[in-house]
């Protein structure tokens, strides 16, 4: 009998080892730890509201916790009421019905994202992903045997998908396409002409549209959500849309996502859940309940705060020498082209940065102020910043960027 070494037992599976870890919560990992070392560090990394959970939905999960009805397992797509008031919701946000059989409640908008690609791709089929993109969407791809395709769109064309482009990317192996308006990381709002053109495209060649509304309230100036489901009826067959409460409730802690798909796909991906996680935690789901089916004023008075923010950071990024950064109308990121930075000697130890890597990195260790290089979204050369922070550590960070780059 011929046995195994170790080395050769304990390898990890070719999947997991092709797949990054997530650029995000390594750089808010690092920040956290500094901190806890007792470094001052302003973090601009995660995007994390922080704002407290609105008043009306910890009251609502504090009363879910004496009920001893949420201590058993529930439905795995989700409590009825809450998939109930996520279609009510659709119909008043997006315009349009919805079945409640249709919606899959997920363990935050990742699980959702994750699950779908799962459901959707056999080995070897390609998603167009237009890039800037967030972090995990192309992981996700690889990690159900499928195969990203990127599509770089600059800041000359406002970060906005260009249609021959996407076309070109486009061959007999292409299932998807991810849609994410308003973008992370950009905080570009795609015009409703675009959206409806991809929506067209889509359904002339036969392609799942995947579209992230995550940061659908979050619009400034006269931006707007074009929702791809209303600009495009015929594209539903079609068409999975991916949500949570996260952003849009301050509530990323709470682990609440969904998505809203086809009723075949949604049974797959509630059967694919039956396997991995089963029901959310049933406290979090009455307070996403209360959340999805309260009215929006909360929303839109953190939007405004935003909108305060979005101006200062635009205002202090244009300010720093070698920084060009153009002004957001979606979400919570600044997304600054430091191509002026790169290959300079800098800050206090003159460091040389070749990369947004390894100026992200230098900014961090020696200004300490967290930002997240362009190569997590397909974009070296950027960095992004989320003002989802308080105003004066919006403020401090920047002065401390400032000064590192004229030290």
């Amino acid at each position: 009998m011929v046995r195994m070494t170790m080395a050769q037992w304990q390898t990890l599976s070719d999947r997991i080892n092709q797949v990054a870890p997530s650029a995000t919560l390594a750089v808010d990992s690092k920040a956290k730890a500094m901190k806890a070392a007792g470094i001052d560090v302003v973090g601009f990394g995660a995007g994390e509201p922080n704002f407290p959970t609105p008043d009306y939905v910890v009251d609502a999960a504090a009363e879910a916790v004496r009920d001893p009805k949420n201590y058993r397992y529930t439905p795995t797509p989700g409590l009825p009421e809450l998939r109930e008031a996520i279609a009510a919701k659709t119909l008043r946000d997006s315009g349009y019905e919805v079945d409640p059989a249709q919606v899959v409640v997920t363990n935050g908008g990742k699980q959702a994202v994750y699950s779908i690609f799962q459901v959707l791709l056999n080995e070897g089929d390609e998603v167009i992903i237009p890039a800037p993109y967030w972090t995990s969407y192309p992981e996700a791809v690889k990690l159900a045997g499928g195969v990203p395709v990127e599509v770089f769109v600059g800041a000359e064309r406002g970060f906005e998908p260009d249609m021959d482009a996407l076309e070109a990317a486009r061959t007999e192996r292409t299932k998807a396409i991810i849609v994410t308006s308003p973008n992370n990381p950009t905080g570009a709002v795609w015009s409703p002409e675009t959206i409806k053109r991809i929506g067209e495209w889509a359904v002339e060649h036969h392609i799942w549209i995947i579209s992230d509304e995550i940061y659908e309230h979050l619009n400034y100036d006269d931006a707007h959500t074009t929702y791809i489901g209303a600009a495009v009826p015929e594209c539903r067959d079609q068409l999975v849309v991916l949500n949570g409460v996260a952003k849009t409730y301050a509530m990323p802690g709470w682990r609440v996502g969904w998505m809203v798909a086809p009723l075949e796909v949604a049974k797959a991906a509630n059967k694919l859940q039956g396997h991995m996680t089963s029901n959310v935690a049933n406290v979090s789901q009455r307070a996403a309940l209360a959340a999805v089916a309260g009215t929006l004023d909360a929303v839109y008075a953190m939007r405004e705060a935003f909108d305060v923010r979005r101006k200062a950071i635009v205002a202090a990024l244009n300010d720093i020498p070698g920084v060009v950064c153009p002004t957001p109308t979606g979400a919570f990121y600044a997304f600054a082209d430091i191509h002026g930075l790169l290959g300079k000697p800098l800050g206090p130890n003159g460091t040389v940065s070749e990369t947004s890597a390894e100026f992200a990195a230098a900014l961090l260790d020696e200004a300490h102020v967290a930002a997240v290089p362009g190569e997590a979204f397909g974009a070296p050369g950027y960095l992004r910043f989320s003002y989802a922070l308080a105003d004066d550590q919006l403020a401090e960070g920047m002065r401390r960027f400032k000064a590192y780059v004229e030290a």
